[in-house]
């Protein structure tokens, strides 16, 4: 495609037909601040759409399946393990994802995006609790989401 005489080539995806086949893992992690009175409703679950990371887990390890689906560089891989993880602090919960394949490419981004799911998930769920009285989330923030390590071999 040329647009005002620049080009760019097109790069596809990377071409791993070569790479032996290896276990790889990835631990990635995330966290999302939310109200104390929130994260006590989560904990004795009361919060009305349900069991927060419970559905939260769900929702992880349905991404991870989806990762080729959403980003259109990564290769569809067979999913051999997945760990999920919640610490919930006084004012936020810390999701923590492991993911595991034996293939020719990582699962770095595998992880990133369970981390991502289930930290959206939470606050799709308790939004109705985070609000203010104009409808504005002053104090909840995802933050903090970053691979804590990756393994291959």
């Amino acid at each position: 495609m040329v647009i005002r005489g620049f080009r760019r080539p097109s790069t596809g995806m990377v071409d791993i037909t070569k790479k032996k086949d290896t276990v790889r893992t990835a631990c990635a992690q995330g966290a999302i601040h939310l109200k104390l009175k929130t994260l006590t409703a989560i904990l004795k679950k009361e919060i009305r759409k349900g069991d927060v990371l419970a559905v939260a887990e769900v929702a992880a390890i349905n991404a991870i399946k989806k990762t080729s689906e959403l980003l259109f560089h990564c290769h569809p891989i067979s999913i051999t393990g997945v760990n999920i993880d919640f610490k919930v602090g006084k004012d936020k919960i810390a999701v923590t994802v492991e993911v595991r394949s034996v293939g020719k490419t990582g699962v770095e981004m595998e992880a990133l995006v369970g981390v991502t799911a289930a930290l959206l998930t939470i606050w799709d769920m308790v939004k109705g609790l985070e609000k203010d009285e104009a409808g504005q989330y002053p104090t909840t923030a995802i933050t903090d989401i970053k691979i804590l390590r990756k393994v291959k071999g």
